[in-house]
């Protein structure tokens, strides 16, 4: 007897010749195969319990009921370059081209936990963002900006508690109090050890640290977010999407699982961790992997730690379009990269953005290519339509297949860092660090071999290499910044210096929180170095075991 087939099993049979060897070709980026039809045979058995309504659980089709019909998502374009002069000057073009949040980029040194004159610092000051070594800086970042009223989001990890006490005491400088300032500020400290490289301490003091501005945050900052938990360095250190979802998600459980140790309540921080992702340049799939994330977050939050407030469970996230996306040749074609990857961050449900400039393979962007970028946004929100209906995806046979994938694959990666003991305990073992160096290597090769093809790279090359303007930091911004430096060491009080410093290393060798001496230390005028030379002294520093 023969079997009647339905369906696709039909639809493949009749109508579509199979061609194994080409077949092969379509993938996702990260390498799974992408079926060439899908039905509602690929839909979740209970569909309606799966995706739900925008603003309610499981919040897959977004955190908020109107979404972008009530109100847009903030454009915060991430900007920082040579001394806080500079930087402060871009931050006001920003706001007056129609930005609607701050978000400040630090040199190396600064991220590194050293001050602009140290022999590591020669030749970084300011290049990769802007130089911040005092108080004196931070104020000078902002001067001019109302700091009560604008939000601000610092990408800054491992010297993140010092930056942030920094922020405080600028803010009272202009008579603004730590309650009234909003914003985040990155801490992500895991995934630098994974994947950013980027640390001054060892791991188990440097999650203290973080945990110390969660719990001084919980009780003095309502409206900051002390941690924003990032997948976007993860993905950019080539990382797969679906180690992006489980390696981002698995931290965010960590900071998690610290904060109740440390006796508070979840509802009372949780509702102030937010995400950082990457926009990839693979449309659907980076839509996918956002419907999962708040996914996961809320059936987490809420059946494994225990939370009872809903704001708890919204995985508030921002999404920077993919930076290793972008190539060097012909770059004009970054734009259209961008656009595609701003569009699927939009599509995904995003609650801010960033879109990267086209020159930014090159060099730090100009004003032109920032204006392009940021324009970029305001097409998508003013006249392509996606805004007016709230998910217009949800239920697509493709996305809601695509998420389901990207859940089970990060369930997946939960159980093997499980099995290892945890996340830090992973890094420690440099299981995550190794599941990214395999999957860059898969990447390349694909590249290589012209078997995954980046237009302009390893096709579609010819045509030239058209010359673009790209923005020059004058090494005399070295010198200047070195210079104010000098100058805030000469003027301040060395005796109350000292005494803060004091304090705060026997404020380290103990097991109180740290946030109310380091923004002592602050006040003092204590350089960014100084004190985190001053918390090596307890803590200790950290080297890396080799993944090869």
């Amino acid at each position: 007897m023969k079997t009647q087939l339905t369906g696709k099993d039909r639809w493949r049979a009749e109508r579509y010749a199979v061609n194994p060897e080409r077949d092969a070709l379509f993938t996702t980026i990260s390498g799974e195969p992408v079926e060439p039809l899908y039905t509602e045979d690929d839909l979740p058995a209970d569909l309606d319990a799966e995706i739900g309504l925008p603003g309610e659980f499981p919040y897959t089709r977004g955190v908020y009921p109107s979404m972008y019909r009530g109100r847009l998502w903030t454009v915060r374009q991430f900007a920082g370059f040579g001394t806080a002069e500079e930087t402060n000057e871009r931050f006001r073009y920003l706001l007056d081209h129609g930005q609607h949040g701050l978000s400040t980029a630090f040199d190396m040194p600064s991220l590194m936990g050293h001050d602009s004159d140290h022999a590591k610092a020669e030749g970084e000051v300011g290049r990769e963002g802007v130089a911040i070594d005092t108080p004196d800086d931070m104020e000078t970042l902002f001067r001019g900006i109302p700091m009560g009223e604008v939000s601000t989001s610092m990408t800054i990890n491992a010297p993140a508690a010092v930056m942030l006490a920094f922020y405080v005491v600028a803010a009272e400088r202009q008579g603004v109090p730590a309650e009234q300032l909003a914003g985040t500020i990155q801490t992500d400290i895991l995934k630098e050890y994974i994947a950013q490289k980027e640390w001054c301490f060892p791991v188990d003091p440097a999650m203290r640290l973080v945990t110390d501005m969660i719990e001084y945050c919980a009780a003095r900052m309502p409206r900051w977010h002390p941690v924003s938990i990032s997948g976007y360095h993860i993905r950019e250190a080539g990382s797969t999407a679906q180690q992006e979802l489980a390696f981002t998600l698995k931290d965010g459980f960590t900071y998690v699982e610290e904060a109740i140790a440390r006796g508070l309540d979840v509802d009372d921080f949780a509702p102030r961790l937010s995400f950082f992702f990457n926009a990839h340049i693979d449309f659907f799939e980076e839509i996918a992997k956002l419907r999962a994330a708040r996914r996961i977050w809320a059936r987490e939050l809420r059946d494994t730690y225990g939370a009872k407030s809903e704001r708890s469970l919204l995985m508030r996230c921002h999404v920077q379009t993919a930076g290793v996306s972008l190539t060097a040749q012909q770059p004009l074609n970054n734009i259209a990269r961008t656009t595609v990857e701003a569009l699927a961050a939009v599509l995904g449900g995003t609650q801010s953005l960033h879109t990267n400039s086209y020159d930014e393979a090159l060099a730090l962007p100009t004003e032109e290519a920032v204006r392009v970028a940021m324009r970029t946004q305001q097409v998508i929100a003013e006249e392509t339509g996606v805004t007016s209906t709230i998910d217009p995806l949800g239920g697509s046979y493709l996305v809601e297949a695509l998420t389901d994938r990207m859940e089970e694959a990060a369930y997946g990666y939960f159980a093997k860092i499980d099995e290892l003991g945890g996340m830090v305990e992973a890094i420690k073992q440099n299981y995550p660090q190794r599941e990214i160096a395999d999957a860059s290597f898969t990447y390349q090769r694909e590249v290589d071999s012209g078997r995954r093809i980046v237009v302009g790279v390893n096709g579609y090359t010819e045509g030239g290499e058209g010359q673009i303007e790209t923005l020059r930091i004058d090494a005399a911004l070295e010198r200047k910044q070195m210079g104010r430096l000098e100058a805030v060491r000469a003027r301040r009080d060395t005796e109350e210096l000292d005494r803060t410093l004091s304090e705060l290393r026997e404020a380290a060798a103990g097991d109180v929180n740290l946030m109310n001496p380091l923004i002592e230390c602050a006040r003092a005028q204590a350089s960014e170095g100084e004190i985190v030379e001053s918390l090596q002294r307890v803590f200790g520093t950290y080297t890396e075991t080799p993944v090869f």
